[in-house]
């Protein structure tokens, strides 16, 4: 402890470390310090990671950490390590994967008891103080594993080994097999099987809205002309946007519903999952253009601006489902309380239409949702036009706003991650691409320039940046996200800069992740810590793997840039996670979608012309408006602007001063032309 109040956590940047350094817990941050201590007092190790945000972790702490008994049970026994799973995400995969071994599941609070070496020999998730409900208590765990580590070292030691053996044993190696469009179609199977078709989403409650298999469903919409999957897309949207899941006041996603009618949210609110929803919202508007995907499009934007933006327009991670030691006490409304900021009238019809009621849906009170309301029922049933409701609606909602911002607000988790700032940018650039909205592109460039002004320590990415420190060497999902970034800021200005660090990237991702013996990306980095596992993720969990993600970029960047090199990787990348996908391949949705661009025929758009030739702007803007993630385009007011990063279209020629479009399949053009509705047709049939 470094006095009578704190321990060692209080010289940490983490909030979640920070909100445990004045536990009386004698915490360790996870180094050299922990292990050293453990193996000269010969004690075992608690590892206990999760997050600041984490409602579980919160109970957990509150009823164990906080509590004299156990603490008092843990300085004696134990070195206690406590982790910020959002830091140092390379940690809580390695035990994440041992925890879903030894006992079949995992989530957060994750709890190990581990030897000086690192190896676990039990694991967990949420132990209650006492033992109840069928649940081993953490007091009694603590004494029987402590009595087990002291006296019957030789369990101890078979324990580890079989951990040891079984980790080494799911480490990938490269198939002779190759993944085909057959695993799309068996994704596809695989997802319809398992959605729900009266509320949207897939399998039973909790239901978690699983973006990467509605990106997943528009791709092979897109390519199949599947409406089935089209329709699996918008029953989700439009449940989950109608539900409690989403802030009807404040906007925004919050992490989960507890419940099938995504009624019930688990309050937080992720910064990742609001900009992969974004993502989705926009892409389904630009295939619909139904105007209600815009809309929540349009109100996630405001929601982050709003609340998860720091001054120098970079992201915050997440907002606490709790206030005031209670969960979902923000958000939530007593029948009166309505009455009371909007007046009889306005309250009456704002209770009837988001289902207020005197007895609440939610431990008494209300979630304001839209499950079972028609807005177009209920102008008629008023005698008020549907413009003339929504506008009567948006006065009770300013005004119910302004009265929760009264309330003491959640605790927000300030600090500011690579891989989910990479989500984001890449969020608003597509929605400013496609919604026609500048703003939302110059937020994706704020942010993008805080990451590289803020997080590289040299040459080098770091994961996190809080208080002035970036700290933790970049992971591959920082990587493959921050790519993503650039690829879609790209694809809105047509400024070939974001192209040229795109390549400087994925050359510094290909040095440091890549495994030359296997194919596929290392979790970590070749010049980061060395854990008891080398983790390679192809599993989408609450966002896509970085595996993933890295592929279906490197395939964007191939067509963007003519450097088949990119896609050799991909191809690669086939046969490395040929057995971990094959029979599960809806696991790995995400990857899945590269699958649909590499086989199926792709078309590459050279734009040359002045950038403020209106026949230009025109094509461009019907192309961005458009979804087709088969089609890369380049434009350039002169082909010398692609002689690095896409040498291919460098000696093109522009016809008679006119704006000139090439239209190339896999990199064999058609004969230029400058009509420029003839183009569009030939580009977009």
């Amino acid at each position: 402890m470094t006095n009578d109040n704190t321990n060692r956590l209080i010289h940490e940047k983490s909030p979640y470390l920070l909100q445990h350094a004045r536990n009386p817990v004698n915490w360790y941050p996870w180094g050299k310090e922990a292990f050293e201590r453990a193996k000269l007092e010969n004690k075992p190790i608690f590892l206990s990671i999760g997050y600041s945000t984490c409602h579980w972790c919160h109970v957990m702490a509150h009823e164990s950490f906080e509590d004299p008994e156990v603490a008092e049970l843990l300085n004696a026994h134990y070195i206690s390590i406590k982790v910020d799973r959002e830091e140092r995400p390379d940690i809580d995969s390695v035990y994440m994967k041992v925890c879903q071994m030894m006992t079949g599941h995992g989530g957060w609070p994750l709890t190990i008891m581990m030897t000086p070496d690192k190896v676990p020999f039990y694991a967990g998730t949420y132990f209650p103080k006492e033992s109840k409900h069928g649940m081993p208590g953490i007091l009694e765990a603590l004494s029987q594993l402590h009595k087990k580590y002291t006296k019957d070292p030789d369990h101890i030691a078979e324990v580890t080994e079989s951990v040891t053996a079984a980790l080494q044993k799911s480490v990938t190696e490269k198939s002779e097999n190759r993944l085909t469009s057959e695993s799309t179609e068996k994704a596809y199977r695989q997802l319809a099987k398992n959605f729900d078709f009266s509320y949207g989403g897939f399998g039973p409650a909790p239901k978690f809205p699983q973006p990467q298999n509605l990106f997943f469903l528009l791709k092979h919409y897109h390519f199949t002309g599947n409406t089935s999957a089209l329709k699996m897309v918008e029953s989700t949207l439009q449940s989950m946007a109608s539900g409690g899941i989403w802030d009807h006041i404040g906007y925004g996603f919050s992490r989960y519903s507890t419940d099938e009618k995504w009624l019930v949210p688990h309050f937080e609110k992720m910064l990742y999952d609001n900009a992969l929803l974004l993502m989705v919202y926009t892409e389904c508007y630009q295939i619909t253009k139904n105007p209600f995907y815009r809309q929540i499009s349009e109100q996630i934007i405001a929601f982050v601006s709003r609340e998860m933006t720091s001054s120098d327009g970079a992201f915050y991670s997440a907002i606490d489902a709790d206030s005031e030691g209670i969960e979902g006490k923000y958000y939530v409304w007593r029948n009166e309380e309505i009455y009371d900021v909007l007046g009889e009238e306005l309250g009456e019809l704002y209770s009837d239409i988001y289902g207020i009621t005197p007895f609440g849906n939610f431990e008494g009170k209300n979630i304001p949702n839209l499950i079972n309301t028609s807005l177009e029922k209920t102008a008629k049933d008023n005698g008020m036009s549907l413009a003339n409701l929504h506008s009567h609606l948006e006065t009770a909602r300013s005004k119910l706003l302004l009265a929760r911002e009264k309330r003491t607000y959640p605790h927000v988790d300030d600090k500011v991650l690579t891989a989910w700032n990479g989500l984001m940018v890449a969020a608003l650039a597509k929605a400013g691409k496609a919604l026609a909205n500048d703003t939302y592109i110059e937020k994706a460039n704020r942010a993008i320039q805080f990451i590289e002004k803020k997080l590289y320590q040299g040459n080098r990415l770091m994961a996190r940046f809080r208080d002035g420190e970036a700290k933790f060497k970049a992971y591959i999902d920082d990587y493959a996200f921050l790519l993503w970034g650039y690829i879609e800021l790209y694809e809105a200005t047509y400024s070939t800069e974001y192209l040229q660090k795109a390549m400087a990237l994925i050359e510094q991702m290909t040095e440091l992740f890549w495994d030359e013996a296997n194919g596929g990306f290392y979790f970590n980095g070749k010049d980061s810590e060395e854990l008891i596992s080398k983790e390679k993720e192809i599993y989408d969990g609450a966002i896509p793997s970085g595996n993933s993600t890295a592929a279906l970029m490197l395939t964007r960047m191939a067509y963007l840039t003519g450097e088949t090199a990119y896609l050799d990787k991909t191809e690669e990348m086939y046969f490395t996670f040929y057995e971990d996908t094959h029979q599960y391949a809806s696991a790995s949705a995400f990857f899945m979608q590269s699958l649909f661009v590499t086989e199926n025929p792709a078309k590459e758009v050279v734009i040359l012309g002045r950038s403020d030739d209106p026949a230009r702007q025109k094509l461009l803007a019907k192309l961005q408006e458009a979804y087709i993630p088969n089609v890369t385009v380049l434009a350039a007011d002169h082909p010398s602007a692609f002689a690095v990063v896409a040498p291919f279209a460098a000696e093109y020629k522009q016809l008679n001063d006119s704006t000139t479009i090439y239209v190339c399949e896999n990199f064999t053009c058609q004969q230029p032309t400058t009509d420029i509705d003839s183009a569009l047709k030939n580009i977009l049939k």
